[in-house]
């Protein structure tokens, strides 16, 4: 029986359990569609670098997709493991295409791949992925075996390299002397960290779940879910840390937690780091997505800086971010974006800029923090809906007096400062909220309007 590629090549990446949707052959095929879609896009480079979580499937997959790829006659460069940000790193500096072999955070008996062009530009649906898929269906419908291959296969540690590229961009030698506790959720932060964080004189890191296991025993490594942070939140209050960061499964995500255990919004992150990459270079733009608050456009008007708001999605982020130029991207799930990193995600570069921030300054984090929150957010909250078509409409005509949009879903603002965004899921028959006000009561009263109707 053929695997449907469909069921698993999604918008932005590859992702499927293994081995009923994911396997050797699979990976192979897509590995030599790659390198043949590189070829007709005028991609190619003569080589392909790629890397892997620590899942246990990695390796096998990764060695039948490098077959595929020297199948075709190109090289690779295999890194071995490593984060997705550290793939980045590895596609930037040496102006390669990658592949990153990671299912991120979802369970155990997933896994995939993320591709991305020389430079780290993403490769997406409407950028290659489509031909992938197509290209690599054909070949698993014939069952041609894979050529012998002619390309050359070399191994290379990038890890020293990624580390000190990261701290080119933000030196942490002169910071205060921080107590640092780290969730790495057993997933490649437990690889990354020691090498970036674990040099800096400065830092005591108290580390939690370091040890690279993609069964995760302890906790699923997916920080946006609350239930995953309690561990580290605990760990903050009873080492009497300075701060706790959380890791996603391949690293490319980071969630913080100030010194009382209190979880600090992807948004205020996104505040801080903008100004200080405005302080480095004036007058830039800053590109947020359009759920993330309200205090991140103002904040950054207040710098400066030129905010422009997105849909929601990494594509659409790295695509304003070429468009504009940006200096920087933010986005509520933690993804953190920076020109100076080929305009690709870095989680490890975002927790950097806070522990600078925080290093510089006497205050504690909570303090730090309050400046760049200035409004009440709901948080995502999901409802399972028939038609989710029906439900947005009904809503937009219950609101038809205020000011709307529909980038994204449909947002509409109200003259208190507040605001919903209610959008379909790209995957799922679901309806996000997400609702933000000057104050609580106002927030709850917004949500649960909304609600009454969705729901």
């Amino acid at each position: 029986m053929t695997i449907d590629l469909a069921q698993i090549i999604k918008a932005y990446d590859v992702r499927g359990t293994v081995p009923d949707q994911l396997n050797a052959e699979v990976a192979g095929a897509i590995g030599r569609a790659f390198a043949q879609t590189l070829r007709e896009l005028g991609e190619d480079k003569g080589s392909i670098v790629v890397a892997h979580d620590m899942r246990e499937s990695g390796p096998a997959l990764v060695a039948a997709f490098t077959d595929g790829v020297r199948g075709e006659g190109m090289d690779v460069v295999h890194a071995g493991l490593g984060s997705t940000d550290l793939l980045y790193y590895a596609a930037g500096s040496m102006d390669l295409p990658g592949a990153m072999f990671t299912a991120s955070h979802n369970p155990a008996q997933y896994n995939g791949i993320k591709l991305c062009f020389a430079g780290a530009r993403p490769v997406g649906q409407d950028s290659g992925l489509a031909q992938i898929r197509d290209r690599a269906q054909a070949m698993l419908a014939s069952g041609e075996p894979i050529p012998p291959g002619i390309g050359r296969l070399e191994h290379r540690d990038l890890l020293s390299g990624y580390a000190d590229y990261l701290h080119q961009l933000v030196p942490l030698g002169a910071i205060r002397p921080l107590r640092v506790v780290v969730d790495a959720g057993n997933g490649m932060g437990g690889y990354t960290v020691p090498a970036v964080l674990g040099t800096v004189s400065a830092l005591t890191i108290v580390p939690l779940y370091f040890e690279l296991d993609g069964s995760f025993p302890n906790h699923e490594a997916n920080p946006l879910e609350p239930a995953n942070l309690v561990d580290l939140q605990k760990a903050v209050v009873e080492h009497g840390a300075d701060l706790g960061l959380a890791f996603d499964g391949d690293a490319d995500r980071c969630f913080v937690i100030d010194a009382n255990g209190d979880a600090v919004s992807p948004s205020a992150v996104t505040a801080l780091v903008a100004t200080r990459e405005l302080a480095k270079h004036p007058g830039s733009t800053i590109i947020h997505n359009l759920i993330t608050s309200s205090a991140v456009p103002e904040i950054v008007r207040e710098h400066g800086g030129v905010p422009v708001r997105t849909r929601v999605g990494h594509s659409f982020i790295k695509a304003e971010m070429a468009n504009t130029g940006a200096v920087f991207g933010g986005e509520h799930s933690a993804h953190y974006y920076f020109r100076d990193f080929w305009s690709a995600d870095t989680g490890m570069l975002a927790a950097m800029h806070v522990l600078a921030a925080l290093g510089e300054s006497s205050q504690p984090l909570a303090e730090l923090g309050a400046q760049f929150e200035r409004y009440v957010a709901s948080g995502e909250i999901n409802s399972k809906v028939n038609d989710a078509s029906a439900k947005l409409a009904e809503v937009k005509a219950h609101f038809a007096a205020q000011e709307q949009d529909e980038l994204d879903g449909l947002t509409v603002r109200f003259a208190d400062g507040a605001w919903l965004n209610l959008r379909p899921s790209n995957t799922e028959p679901l309806l996000r909220l997400n609702a933000e006000a000057p104050t609580a009561e106002r927030m709850a009263q917004l949500r649960d309007e909304v609600l009454a109707i969705v729901r």
